[in-house]
């Protein structure tokens, strides 16, 4: 019985991380380039002798890659990148990727987040432009123009999540593994006027949300139910004496 109890533990830790993840994906579904979090789960047999126990193991998240889908703002500075790569900005926690191409131009000519964060270029050095040098046209290799000449380039960066990755911000990323630049791929690019939405499916969320939350009430009046059970069979066998 004791047994019953711990599988059903198990099974509480699991549900109760994917509802902060769907919870946090729901919260998210309107933010700019976020990619929702997914979390896989395994079977845990224990090492029992007399017969195998199958415990939920609290399950390792991933990211779902799948693009969100592009809404045109018309914005000179506003960016999305097409294909698997990132942006990169300078933050306090160290370069950051993000696919929120929501960007703006400080006094300076610094290419910069709403935030104030430092938009990178392929080499990892801040992007300079120059405020009074006519209108800024974007090529979909991610080459910067003003009055028709290449100025400065947006760094794209492919990013591998196998090794870790931990959220900085709303829509930020840093990886365990050290992001790569993007040369010469046909398969990523960027679009001018445009920005990513979020790729959260916010009425799917919303009832996976619902569905665990009735399993981690249901688990939970099974965990009450047994508790019930031990505490009287406890309480008859020890009055049997």
């Amino acid at each position: 019985m004791q047994t019953g109890l711990y599988v059903s533990l198990s099974s509480q830790l699991a549900l109760d991380r994917r509802m902060t993840t769907l919870a946090d994906n729901v919260a998210n579904a309107t933010t700019v380039g976020f990619r929702a979090t997914e979390i896989k789960f395994n079977k845990v047999i224990s090492d029992q002798k007399i017969a195998d126990v199958a415990f939920v193991s609290q399950g390792q998240e991933f990211m779902n890659t799948r693009s969100g889908g592009l809404t045109e703002t018309g914005g000179p500075l506003d960016f999305a990148i097409k294909g698997d790569a990132w942006f990169q900005v300078e933050t306090p926690a160290g370069p950051t990727l993000t696919r929120d191409g929501r960007f703006a131009l400080t006094e300076a000519g610094e290419l910069v987040t709403l935030n104030g964060y430092m938009v990178l270029d392929a080499g990892g050095g801040p992007i300079q432009l120059d405020p009074e040098n006519g209108s800024i046209s974007l090529s979909a290799d991610g080459q910067l123009n003003q009055n028709g000449r290449p100025v400065a380039a947006l760094g794209l960066f492919s990013a591998d999540l196998s090794g870790g990755f931990m959220r900085a911000g709303n829509s930020g990323l840093i990886t365990t593994l050290a992001p790569e630049p993007v040369i010469d791929r046909l398969d990523a690019g960027v679009v001018q006027g445009y920005i990513e939405e979020s790729n959260v499916n916010a009425m799917s969320e919303m009832t996976q949300l619902i569905q665990i939350t009735r399993a981690f009430e249901s688990t939970a009046a099974l965990l009450r139910d047994s508790e019930s059970s031990l505490s009287e069979a406890v309480r008859v066998l020890g009055g049997s004496k």
